[in-house]
């Protein structure tokens, strides 16, 4: 199955300057995707349309965007990056065409009044709003006054209403729905299961090699019968040669011993 999610430019015969996405090549299999640093045509990516119908993840930093106005539909969306840019208003756009949002980043450009922002309460789902160096950040109680027009709103640059920082669970989306969850699940037993068959290839191969030693020494490291018997054998034969030779010694010597005794014998009688 195909990937989840893909980091891209698509392009196309095309520069960095001028991207021109290739949909084509998957676009409704795409959840990622990160075009930062392009140059649009007239606020315009060519080929970013809405057949990129389960994008969740969008980045379009310093492209030179100066409006949102020619985004597409993106039903699935939930995180935009958009910083870095020269938007300056014209935000009412993002609640028509991306209702799910609910990461924005709009820091670094050219947003200087609290009234710019008014829109974005349409964005329902809008748990994160980042708004570092737009000149809006200078006013008075700003925090306080962003607070209050977008209740839904949980972090404000990073801080909740009671300073505290995000932690990395809130500060990111959650890309992965249950679904793929699922797949990737099966796709790790399927690798276990792989490593299992490894194992049990592996542990087929040592009883192989030792099946030798089996024999040798048989089942449960004890000695097999028909060894037993030869070596008895062997023993047998072993105590019978020594017997052999321990009835010739004896033998010998008492030849040796009648011998010295008729001579003896002898002796005496020529004494006589």
């Amino acid at each position: 199955s195909p990937a989840p999610s893909a980091l891209l430019p698509l392009f196309r015969g095309s520069s960095p300057r001028h991207p021109r996405l290739a949909p084509a090549r998957g676009g409704r299999e795409v959840k990622e995707l990160v075009l930062d640093n392009c140059r649009t045509d007239d606020g315009k990516i060519e080929g970013l349309t809405a057949e990129f119908v389960n994008l969740e993840f969008l980045s379009l930093i310093n492209v030179g965007l100066s409006t949102v106005s020619n985004l597409p539909e993106l039903p699935k969306l939930k995180k935009l990056e958009l910083s870095d840019n020269r938007i300056f208003g014209g935000l009412d756009v993002l609640a028509e065409k991306l209702p799910n949002l609910t990461h924005l980043n709009l820091s670094g450009n050219n947003l200087k009044d609290i009234s710019t922002l008014e829109p974005l309460k349409k964005l329902e789902y809008l748990k994160s709003l980042d708004l570092f160096n737009c000149e809006v950040t200078n006013l008075n109680d700003y925090r306080e006054s962003v607070f209050t027009l977008l209740p839904q709103l949980t972090y404000l640059d990073g801080y909740d209403q009671e300073d505290k920082e995000a932690s990395d669970s809130d500060a990111e989306v959650d890309w992965v729905d249950d679904d793929d969850e699922e797949d990737e699940f099966d796709e790790f037993d399927e690798f276990d299961e792989d490593d299992d068959e490894e194992d049990d290839a592996e542990g087929d191969d040592y009883e192989y090699d030792v099946s030798g030693e089996e024999e040798e020494f048989g089942h449960d490291g004890e000695v097999d019968d028909d060894d037993d018997e030869d070596e008895d054998e062997d023993d047998e034969d072993e105590d019978e040669e020594t017997d052999i030779q321990r009835s010739h010694t004896e033998d010998e010597e008492t030849g040796k011993g009648e011998k010295r005794k008729r001579e003896t014998d002898d002796e005496g009688e020529e004494d006589d």
